[in-house]
């Protein structure tokens, strides 16, 4: 069935109209740290994800989704107000929510329109867990912690409300790759250490491009908690890469018994389920590890939209999607609710819902970052159609380009070739334009913008 426009006693109906009416069931879906890449569905086979290509395959997968910033913390304020992190000051983990937007969050949203509103795991908005049993609109099922997260859900699903019900099931996982590279205990998984030929290849970008941009090792020097993998040789990126793939897979498999759940109630029929992720990991690409830089293993994440009887499942579309601004929109409209003043996302519900790639929905996204815990390095990345453009406040070769149909393992930087001018331009001034509309403390950050296109700094 066709949602966005229904005919009903012969009157078109949009579907915000429908939905106050018919109003479905919402279950969010999240992991920390997962890249779009680290699903079989999306042609890994380094690691095997049936529970994740289950939903892949009942609904529709963005492979050009991105978060807002890389960093669980700003990435998960987006998806719950609606804002950029630069908006809201936000731009680091433990920062509160401003006091302004605590009753305008998706959960008080939906709650003050009827819906029984549940969370389960890692909040992190600043606090790990949701901080009270009622907070921001959500019921706390269980805390950060992914041992026992899927049963709560299970247990909600059994008895839920007659209500309308938003479920969010927030895991950790694969993000205990943190606590790995720190040859740390991992809080939530348990990983077997293989014989080296058993471990993962080395991808094709694993060697950094001449022309990248040079603050990313500074940052790298200068804090050996965050990247203990500085010197890290080929074979231990492998087994980094091993664990990663591990880690996946364990969640994934808590995943699949909520999944097996919806299908023992048979709630594809009336529910919307969004699965993502709040940023990616390096994975050992140009050596990295953890998160924050505008890799496009760490910004591009995974989003897969299942919605009622969806008539479209399997597809894959190419749109581009900030799985942070555009979530709060998009929720908003299936479940039939305004959304409020000063939000700038773009809701995807249509695309899921029609499944047509030629829909047009945004020019370009943007992600911004702030390496808040080394050096202060501000980056943003601006990624089109065709091309992604990466832009650091400092440094040799700060501003990158990259051709994201012949590119995407980001090896050759365009920007450094006169033939390219025009569209380095083009790029810098979607930029502007973006860093106009966000202005920071009242001045936008316009100071950072090449004025000339220059080979070095």
């Amino acid at each position: 069935m066709n949602y966005r426009l229904l005919f009903i006693c012969g009157a078109m109906v949009p579907f915000a109209a429908w939905a106050r009416q018919h109003r479905p069931n919402i279950i969010y879906i999240m992991t920390d740290q997962q890249s779009a890449n680290a699903m079989s569905c999306a042609g890994n086979a380094d690691l095997h994800t049936p529970n994740m290509d289950r939903l892949a395959a009942m609904g529709v997968r963005f492979e050009n989704a991105y978060c807002t910033l890389p960093l669980s913390g700003p990435s998960r304020s987006s998806m719950f107000t609606g804002f950029m992190p630069s908006d809201t000051r936000m731009t680091e983990n433990g920062t509160p929510l401003p006091d302004s937007l605590a009753q305008q969050t998706l959960g008080t949203l939906l709650s003050n329109a009827g819906y029984t509103c549940a969370y389960a795991g890692k909040w992190h908005v600043h606090t790990n867990s949701l901080p009270q049993e009622q907070a921001f609109g959500f019921k706390r099922l269980h805390g950060h912690n992914d041992f026992g997260l899927a049963e709560a859900c299970v247990d909600f699903l059994r008895n839920r409300p007659d209500a309308p019900f938003f479920l969010v099931a927030s895991f950790d996982n694969p993000h205990n790759a943190c606590e790995y590279a720190r040859k740390q205990p991992t809080p939530y998984a348990q990983i077997q250490e293989p014989e080296l030929d058993e471990c993962p290849n080395l991808p094709a970008n694993f060697n950094v491009s001449p022309y990248d941009a040079d603050v990313l090792d500074y940052e790298k020097s200068l804090n050996y908690r965050l990247y203990p993998t500085r010197n890290y040789t080929a074979d231990d990126w492998r087994r980094y890469r091993n664990a990663y793939c591990r880690l996946v897979e364990t969640v994934d498999a808590e995943i699949g018994k909520i999944v097996a759940e919806i299908d023992r109630q048979d709630l594809w029929k009336n529910t919307v389920i969004v699965f993502t992720s709040d940023h990616g990991d390096g994975q050992g690409a140009h050596h990295w590890n953890q998160k924050t830089v505008l890799y496009e293993e760490v910004v591009n994440v995974p989003l897969i939209v299942c919605v009622p009887e969806g008539k479209h499942a399997g597809k894959v579309l190419p749109q581009l999607i900030s799985n942070g601004i555009d979530l709060l929109p998009s929720i908003c409209e299936w479940a039939g609710v305004r959304v409020p003043a000063g939000r700038e996302g773009m809701s995807f519900s249509r695309l899921a819902e029609e499944g047509d790639s030629t829909l047009s929905h945004r020019s370009y996204v943007v992600s911004e970052t702030e390496f808040s815990e080394t050096g202060g390095t501000k980056g943003w990345m601006v990624r089109s159609k065709k091309y992604k453009y990466v832009l650091y406040d400092k440094g040799l070769y700060r501003e990158q380009l990259y051709d994201m149909e012949n590119d995407r393992l980001e090896m050759c930087n365009l920007a450094i070739e006169q033939r390219y001018s025009d569209v380095l331009k083009a790029h810098r001034a979607m930029l502007k334009e973006w860093m106009e509309n966000h202005p920071v403390g009242g001045r936008p950050n316009l100071r950072y913008l090449p004025r000339e296109i220059e080979k070095t700094e």
